[in-house]
């Protein structure tokens, strides 16, 4: 099942297009996608019956242009997990150790923003991350392996934008202010449940500028810590809501990096893919 949010509406995909949620279901479910996550169990169940729209209205399916504007398909989570140093080949890069824990951070719900959306460089030195991005279904705390994954209602493509000036100021850095500028949570197009993939835990990820360069690209199952154990690790301490987001981590390739260190610049675009759940664009904007 894939889901997204178009003109602030939640829209379920189908092989013609996309269908109006409230009005296909006749109202019993809204149209607003964070409010869909209070009943994921029963909106599942729901939206594998192939909806039609209700006796006497007709709903045309959206299919949105090329240009159009989604808005990201969880606007207004409760929490925004986001891990850090996650994958070896960053963590080498990064000069660093492999980490014995999870290094947790925050990301603010003010950043999120969706396909297509322009996103307005601060000034200092704006760096991209691709990740994973899993969105939380049915609320859990103490979770195990072995029930990880029943309490995700699905995963979608992120970008955990990082201003490395402010992130990195001391004498303890500013993760969260840091990567928590408006825009700064790319998030989208599409939410997709984990049952549409073969292996959820083995994903292709990466980001390019436009159609060129290759910045980044990897494979989820690099991950030092996966989806199951982030649940745990997380869920041990947090409670996890429906609705949450974790931000899963990304791989080597980040510009602050490289040499000589290259930051994102406006009039560039970062596009943002992963395997089976689709790309993600976001020009860059001056100021």
């Amino acid at each position: 099942m894939r889901v997204a949010n178009i003109d602030g509406r939640l829209v379920l995909r189908r092989a013609d297009g996309y269908i109006d949620v409230e009005r296909a279901s006749g109202g019993r479910f809204g149209p607003d996608p964070q409010g869909v996550f209070a009943d994921w169990d029963g909106f599942t169940r729901w939206a594998r019956e192939t909806p039609t729209a209700p006796e006497g209205e007709v709903t045309e399916p959206v299919r949105p242009g090329d240009g159009d504007l989604w808005d990201p398909p969880v606007p207004r989570p409760a929490q925004i997990f986001a891990v850090g140093l996650n994958y070896r080949d960053h963590v080498a890069e990064s000069g660093l150790q492999d980490p014995a824990e999870p290094a947790v951070f925050t990301k603010f719900a003010t950043s999120l923003t969706g396909h297509q959306h322009g996103v307005s460089l601060p000034e200092g030195l704006v760096d991209w991350e691709a990740e994973l991005v899993v969105v939380v279904g049915r609320r859990c705390h103490r979770a195990t392996r072995e029930t990880a994954w029943s309490h995700v209602a699905g995963l979608t493509v992120g970008q955990d934008l990082s201003e490395r000036r402010l992130q990195l100021t001391g004498p303890a850095p500013q993760f969260s202010l840091g990567k928590s500028y408006p825009g700064f949570a790319p998030l989208g197009p599409e939410l997709v449940t984990p049952d549409e993939f073969d292996d959820p835990d083995d994903l292709e990820l990466g980001c390019r500028l436009g159609d060129g360069e290759i910045l980044q690209k990897s494979r989820t199952s690099n991950m030092i810590f996966d989806v199951p154990e982030l649940i745990v690790r997380l869920s041990a301490v947090c409670p996890l809501l429906p609705g949450d987001l974790i931000f899963t981590g990304t791989p080597a390739g980040v510009g602050g990096a490289r040499t000589p260190q290259r930051f994102l610049a406006p009039g560039e675009v970062l596009v943002t893919w992963i395997e089976g759940i689709g790309t993600l664009r976001n020009p860059m904007l001056a100021p």
